[in-house]
C-alpha cells in the first residue's frame, strides 16, 4: 500500500499515469502541477476519510470513488446547470464586485465568461447553461433598440431596418465570438480551462436565430492564426420536429450550419427533443458531459437550471463477473457491491453538510444554484427533495457479456436480456435509496477516462490475461458497443437504445464516422433516424490536421501519440489533434497514451456502408 510520500514521488518524477490522468490538464504548466501536488495530498487525506470498507473496495478496484482529489478533503459540489438566466436578471456578486443586469449581449456574455471560471473554480465538475441562445435574445433585443434609436436619427427611412438588423448580428457575432476566446483562455483554480457546455437551438425569435448562428459560424471559423479547433464550450444543439428538424422548419438552415459545423469541428452534439423528453420527463442540456437531471418541479413550475449533481461512485462490473462466473451469483455480488456504493454515496451527502454557503458564494449566495442563502442556512435545502443528484456510475457492460456469455453476445438475446436486466436490477435499487433518502440517486453511465485502465490493469493482476476481457489494456465505457467490432451507426444506436433507458442518470451515444464534409446529407441520416431513438448523440469525426504538410483528417494512434500518416509529423506545436476524451474534446497528442488506450482508438468503429 502506497503512503503519501510514494504518490508525491511519483508526481515529482512525472509518472505518466500520474499527471497524464486528465486529458484537459497540461503538467507542463505551473498551475497544473501545483494542482496536481495539492490534489495528491487531498486525495491521500481524502481516501483515509472514508468509511474502511469503502476504502477498502476503492484500493481494491471493486468500486471507484470519483474525485477524490477534491471531495471528501472538501465538501464540494460535482457538476451543475449554472441559472444564468436568473444572475444575469437580477445582478450577483462575484468578489467585491456588485455586478449589475448587462444591458447589452456584449456585456451579458462577458459576464458570463465570469460567472463560468467562478463557478467552475468552486466545484470540481463541469457546467452547463442551458438554451443560452434563448438567455440571450432579450440583451441582444436591448442592442437592436439602441440600434433603432441611433437609425431614427441619423439614417434614411429606408434604410433602417436593414442597419438595425446589420448591426445588432453584428453585435451578436462579435459577443459570441469574444465569449469563444474568454472561455479557451480562461483558467480555473485547478489549473485547467472550465469544463463548460453550451446548449442551444430551440429559440425561434430573430435574435435568438442570429446567437444560434454565430455560435455556430465561429466555432467553424476556428481560434486564432491556425484556425485550430475549439476544445471548449461544447456545443449542443438541440432538434426539434417543428423547429428545425425537417426541411420545412423554420430553423432547418440552422440544422444544416450544424452539420457543417459538426463535421469539421466534431461539435455540436445534439439532444433529440422527442427521445430526450420521453426519456427523462422534460427537455435540459445535461451537466457537464453527460449528467442528467431528473424531472423537478418547485411551485408546480418544472425547474432544471440551478440545480447539481453530488458526486459519483463507479462500480467495477467486469471484476463482479469475473469473480462470480455465472449469472446467479453474479446478481447476488452485485446487490453486495451496491451496498458499498450506496454507503459511499451516503458518506458524500453527509460530508456536503459540513459545507455553509460562504464556502462558495457564488452558488449558495448570488445565484448559480438558483437561490440566494444567507451565512447561516443550511445548504442542503438545495440538494434534498429530489432537486439534487447523486450518481451510481458503471463500466464494462460489453465485458460483463464477454465473461458470462461469450465475445459476440450482441446478438444473443438471453445474453442481452440479461445485461439490460443487470442495469434494471440497479435503476431499482436506485429508485428504492431515493425514497429513502430523499434524494434522487441516478444510475450513470460513467466516462472512464484514466479509469478504463485502472479497472482493467487490476483485474489483470488478479485474473490474469483473459481474451476479450483483460487482454486489451481497457473496459468498454458505460453501454456502449464494443469498439472493436464494424457495425453501422444505425445498429449501434438500436443497440444501445435498449439501455440507455435505465442510464437516466448519465448517458451519451457515439457514432464514429469516416471524413463526411463532402457527404452531409449523411450524417443527417444519422441525426434524424436517432430522434426518436436517443435522447442524446455524439458526432466523432476525424479533424486531425498537420501544418507542416496540409492534412487533414485522422492521424495514426501509436504508443506514444498521434502521427501524421503523410508526412509522420508528431510535433504538438506544428498539429492540431483533437479526440473524443469521454464525453468532451480534448488534445492527447500533447501527452503519452496511456497505457491500451490507442489500441482501443485504433479500433474505433467508422463504417457508413449502409449510407
Amino acid at each position: 500500500m502506497e503512503s503519501l510520500q510514494d504518490d508525491l514521488t511519483h508526481l515529482i518524477n512525472a509518472s505518466s499515469d500520474v499527471i497524464h490522468e486528465n486529458a484537459n490538464k497540461d503538467p507542463k504548466r505551473f498551475t497544473t502541477m501545483r494542482d496536481l501536488t495539492a490534489g495528491t495530498v487531498a486525495r491521500n487525506i481524502g481516501l483515509n476519510m472514508l468509511p474502511e470498507h469503502v476504502r477498502r473496495a476503492h484500493r481494491n478496484g471493486e468500486i471507484h470513488f470519483h474525485d477524490l482529489d477534491y471531495h471528501p478533503y472538501h465538501p464540494m459540489t460535482n457538476c451543475c446547470l449554472i441559472d444564468v438566466a436568473h444572475m444575469l436578471k437580477n445582478g450577483f456578486i462575484i468578489g467585491n464586485a456588485h455586478v449589475k443586469p448587462p444591458q447589452s449581449i456584449q456585456t451579458a456574455a462577458a459576464q458570463i465568461s465570469q460567472i463560468i471560471a467562478n463557478v467552475s473554480s468552486s466545484q470540481y465538475g463541469g457546467c452547463s447553461i442551458d438554451r443560452i441562445d434563448e438567455v440571450l435574445s432579450r440583451y441582444a433585443h436591448l442592442n437592436a433598440l439602441k440600434h433603432t434609436r441611433d437609425a431614427e436619427q441619423f439614417v434614411l427611412p429606408q434604410l433602417q431596418e436593414d442597419y438595425v438588423m446589420r448591426m445588432t448580428e453584428k453585435d451578436i457575432y462579435d459577443a459570441m465570438q469574444s465569449l469563444e476566446y474568454e472561455i479557451n483562455t480562461l483558467y480555473t483554480s485547478n489549473g485547467q480551462t472550465p469544463f463548460v457546455t453550451f446548449g442551444f437551438g430551440l429559440g425561434t425569435d430573430i435574435y435568438a436565430k442570429m446567437i444560434q448562428r454565430a455560435i455556430l459560424n465561429i466555432r467553424i471559423e476556428g481560434l486564432g492564426k491556425e484556425k485550430v479547433t475549439a476544445i471548449f464550450p461544447k456545443l449542443v444543439f438541440s432538434i426539434k420536429d417543428g423547429v428545425n428538424l425537417k426541411s420545412a422548419d423554420p430553423n432547418y438552415d440552422i440544422k444544416q450550419l450544424a452539420l457543417q459545423c459538426s463535421s469539421k469541428r466534431m461539435y455540436p452534439d445534439i439532444l433529440n427533443y422527442k427521445a430526450l423528453t420521453q426519456l427523462i420527463g422534460d427537455f435540459k442540456v445535461p451537466m457537464g458531459c453527460r449528467s442528467f437531471l431528473n424531472l423537478y418541479e418547485e411551485e408546480g413550475k418544472t425547474v432544471n437550471s440551478g440545480r447539481c449533481n453530488l458526486g459519483v461512485t463507479t462500480l467495477n462490473l467486469p471484476r463482479i463477473a469475473l469473480e462470480a462466473k455465472h449469472t446467479e451469483q453474479f446478481m447476488s455480488l452485485l446487490k453486495e457491491r451496491l451496498e458499498i456504493v450506496k454507503d459511499a454515496c451516503l458518506y458524500r451527502i453527509q460530508r456536503l453538510k459540513d459545507a455553509t454557503p460562504e464556502n462558495a458564494p457564488i452558488l449558495y449566495q448570488h445565484g448559480a444554484f438558483g437561490k440566494s442563502l444567507c451565512p447561516e442556512d443550511d445548504i442542503m435545502q438545495l440538494f434534498t427533495q429530489r432537486r439534487a443528484t447523486i450518481s451510481i456510475g458503471y463500466i464494462g457492460l460489453y465485458e460483463v457479456g464477454a465473461v458470462l456469455f461469450h465475445p459476440n453476445w450482441e446478438a444473443d438475446e438471453v445474453a442481452l436480456s440479461f445485461i439490460e436486466n443487470v442495469l434494471i436490477t440497479m435503476k431499482q435499487y436506485a429508485a428504492q435509496l431515493t425514497k429513502q433518502y430523499n434524494i434522487q440517486f441516478s444510475i450513470y453511465g460513467t466516462p472512464s477516462e484514466s479509469l478504463t485502465h485502472r479497472f482493467c490493469t487490476l483485474d489483470y493482476e488478479k485474473f490474469g490475461e483473459i481474451e476479450h476481457v483483460t487482454d486489451k489494456g481497457y473496459y468498454t465505457n458505460s453501454f456502449h458497443y464494443d469498439t472493436r467490432k464494424k457495425v453501422t451507426p444505425f445498429e449501434k444506436l438500436t443497440f444501445e437504445q435498449r439501455f440507455a433507458k435505465h442510464s437516466l442518470g448519465g448517458f451519451i451515444h457515439y457514432c464514429e464516422y469516416p471524413d463526411l464534409k463532402h457527404n452531409l446529407k449523411a450524417l443527417e441520416t444519422v441525426w434524424d433516424y436517432s430522434y426518436d431513438k436517443v435522447g442524446y448523440l455524439g458526432t466523432n469525426l476525424p479533424i486531425d490536421k498537420c501544418f507542416e504538410c496540409g492534412f487533414e483528417g485522422e492521424f495514426n494512434a501509436t504508443a506514444h501519440g498521434f502521427m501524421c500518416p503523410h508526412c509522420h509529423n508528431t510535433n504538438p506545436e506544428t498539429t492540431d489533434v483533437i479526440k473524443r476524451t469521454c464525453g468532451y474534446l480534448g488534445q492527447p497528442l500533447k501527452r503519452p497514451m496511456i497505457k491500451g488506450r490507442h489500441k482501443e482508438i485504433q479500433s474505433r468503429v467508422k463504417h457508413m456502408d449502409a449510407l
